[in-house]
């Protein structure tokens, strides 16, 4: 391919958002097949970059400026939406890491991690980024147990 058509990455390497500028985070087809309406699968091809911001609308990415936006998505994720479940393999909540904050306990959490280790797991197919969720669950724990 000509390489005047290719968005060059950053002098870095580094791939970021083209709406957000948030560096992007590489995915495999099967996240993108689960959640990207079948209308506009098309335009993502076997790879892409998640940009996770949850303030910007763009969900997925490529090196020729195409991208799909959260309305494009089969299902509400989160962080995108806020009541759609953090772990896409089991269902683990904001609500549930809330709980478990206020209670000084993160049991819920520990459930999750142990789960995760599980053959059950299927991160890299059902995560919108296409990575387990035990550490963005562990993030907004300590955030929400250190506003408290």
């Amino acid at each position: 391919m000509n390489k005047a058509f290719v968005r060059e990455p950053d002098s870095d390497s580094r791939v970021l958002c083209p709406r957000c500028g948030t560096l992007g985070i590489a995915v495999g087809s099967g996240p993108m097949d689960t959640h990207i309406q079948e209308s506009v699968r098309s335009r993502m091809a076997d790879s892409a970059w998640y940009c996770g911001h949850a303030d910007c609308d763009v969900v997925y990415f490529n090196m020729f400026e195409q991208f799909v936006l959260v309305n494009e998505l089969r299902t509400p994720v989160y962080p995108y939406d806020i009541d759609a479940p953090i772990c896409a393999c089991f269902g683990l909540t904001w609500e549930d890491v809330d709980a478990d904050s206020r209670d000084n306990t993160p049991l819920r959490i520990r459930q999750l991690l142990t789960k995760s280790k599980s053959s059950d797991a299927r991160c890299q197919l059902l995560a919108v980024d296409g990575q387990c969720c035990i550490r963005d669950v562990q993030q907004l724990y300590l955030k929400l147990h250190s506003t408290r």
